[in-house]
């Protein structure tokens, strides 16, 4: 409900500020007197295009702000709030919107700034105003389809239809997906067949080319190489043919010693030296060896070169043509694109997994369609006849209303379409929107509130002349009707007729007033009681002038 409203410099509105009771709240004023203004700021603070020329004269801004009480049992409107990190703890909600000259507006809730869009997506769950020119319930399908399924207590039905609809959607998308994939799959496959092959041909090793190249430069330089090693083994071991025949590097070594062992019987140190001697002996032995061996593993062969070489071209030439750098990615290629080629007879299982998921779902969402089509053909009937019932107590005695439900777009809502008929003469029902007249359409939509304030968990609901081109007992019925919805909600009503304004709990003036040179006007509103409201009445009774006669019809009305 809408607690309390405070305006700051809007239209003719210098401050305003003003506190409201739950139940019926009436409106009243004289024409001109600013009650459009104020219906204006409360639109604007609950999401409306903001401009620049309502601002008040001499101001650089206006501030309209509101504290709404909250329902707790409005989950909806609890997850906006949360995912937008409003905190409303404390079951109240303080709205406050800024207009500036430059036409740019600030929103805050509970002084969390929001865009206009999460305003608006609030601000309806908290407030409907119903103008005499709102044609909305008319128009929306979607609306005159959610009050049959309200009456028809369809809540768990379209629970499932809704989970059941979001299932197959999700399920359409990934088989649309799949199916994508697999056509350029398909569309590729030979050319990642073609590209796989021939590096799975290659028989890639890690490390492979490191050693290729370290065993090409060998067997190209191996000539060099053994001449080196022969003549490394000639100067270890000297050739002992012919008279010069020196010792071996080795014999030399171990002739020293032996002369260093008889000289350490006179002289200690040599000991040490022979020691030395033979240890290096050893060690030059172990080289030799080595040496020998490499020489012997060393070979001349043109065939191996040429077969090392015809290896590294071909791994240079895959390096080269898949853009890769070593050989560990040219592997990671190969797996790559054999995985590829092997999810294609994966995506093809899923496919014709999703395709039976897709139909299975289609199915039980053509069952739950079919559950909620008989539903809402069965309340159909009995609903058209309450609201029939409803327009009929409002003088309009053969007045037809029918709610007529056929084949309609398959929707998270089920597969129908639900279309409101009517005629106040009883001939030839047509679509709401095209055939009532001001008065009809005024009664007709306060009955269309009525049933939804009766099924739906329904805002604070505004009427603005909802009973415009109604007077009379007509006028006294519908204001009964109002007073009736006021009992279970907060109820606005700005009204012209003393018939409605006198059954409010609560009744508010709105005034406009001149400065004392009569040249700036400014309007207020201010609670009504006892005599006061007396007399407003007998103004809305009698006009300008208000007689005895208009005094005492209004104190009946009141009465009543």
């Amino acid at each position: 409900m809408l607690k309390s409203l405070q305006i700051r410099n809007y239209v003719l509105i210098d401050s305003l500020d003003v506190d409201f009771p739950e139940g019926l709240v009436i409106i009243t004023g004289q024409t001109g007197a600013g009650k459009s203004i104020l219906l204006g700021a409360l639109s604007l603070l609950l999401g409306s295009k903001a401009d620049p020329s309502v601002i008040g004269e001499g101001s650089d801004n206006c501030v309209v702000e509101a504290v709404f009480g909250i329902p707790e049992s409005d989950s909806v409107l609890n997850g906006i709030l949360e995912e937008n990190d409003v905190d409303s703890s404390g079951g109240e909600l303080i709205i406050r919107r800024v207009v500036s000259r430059s036409g740019r507006s600030r929103s805050f809730i509970n002084d969390s700034p929001v865009n206009v869009q999460v305003l608006q997506g609030i601000s309806s769950r908290l407030v409907d105003i119903h103008s005499q020119h709102q044609t909305l319930l008319l128009t929306d399908k979607s609306f005159q389809l959610s009050m049959l399924d309200h009456f028809a207590g369809n809540g768990d039905l379209l629970g499932e239809c809704s989970r059941s609809f979001h299932r197959l959607k999700d399920l359409e998308e990934e088989l649309a997906e799949v199916s994508g994939k697999l056509s350029r799959m398909n569309e590729e496959r030979e050319y990642v067949y073609s590209r796989w092959k021939r590096l799975d041909d290659a028989g890639l090793k890690d490390g492979e080319l490191e050693a290729l190249e370290a065993e090409q430069k060998q067997l190209a330089n191996a000539e060099a190489i053994k001449e080196d090693l022969c003549l490394v083994e000639n100067l270890f071991n000297p050739s002992e043919a012919g008279e010069g025949a020196q010792l071996s590097l080795s014999a030399a070594l171990k002739e020293a010693q032996k002369h260093l062992e008889r000289v350490s019987k006179f002289i200690p140190q040599a000991s040490e030296l022979a020691g030395r001697i033979e240890s290096s002996r050893a060690e030059l032995d172990d080289i030799l060896d080595e040496v020998s061996s490499i020489n012997s593993r060393t070979e001349l062969s043109s065939e191996r070169l040429e077969a090392v070489e015809s290896r590294m071209s071909l791994l240079y030439g895959l390096l080269k043509n898949y853009s890769r750098n070593t050989v560990a990615e040219l592997e990671a290629l190969r797996d790559s694109l054999s995985e590829s080629l092997f999810d294609s007879a994966s995506l093809e299982g899923r496919k014709e997994e999703l395709e039976r998921m897709v139909s299975a779902e289609k199915e039980n969402l053509e069952g739950i369609c079919n559950r909620l089509h008989g539903s809402r053909v069965k309340a159909a009937g009995p609903f058209s006849k309450a609201v029939e019932s409803l327009v009929r107590s409002l003088e309009l005695d053969r007045a037809v209303f029918i709610a007529e439900v056929s084949q309609g777009k398959l929707s998270a809502s089920g597969s129908d379409a639900v279309g409101f008929l009517f005629s106040a003469s009883g001939a030839n029902p047509a679509d709401v929107a095209k055939c009532a007249s001001g008065g009809e359409l005024s009664r007709l939509m306060l009955c269309l509130k009525a049933m939804m304030a009766r099924f739906v968990n329904m805002p604070t609901l505004i009427f603005d002349e909802i009973d415009s081109g109604v007077s009379g007992s007509a006028a006294d019925k519908m204001g009964q009707m109002i007073c009736s919805m006021g009992k279970d909600m907060q109820v606005f009503a700005i009204t012209h007729l003393p018939q409605v304004a006198a059954k409010g709990e609560a009744h508010y003036l709105v005034e406009k007033e001149y400065d004392v040179l009569g040249s700036r006007a400014t309007s207020s509103i201010k609670p009504l009681q006892g005599q006061e409201r007396v007399l407003e009445l007998a103004r809305m009774l009698s006009g300008s002038q208000v007689t005895a006669a208009a005094i005492e019809n209004a104190k009946a009305l009141l009465s009543e």
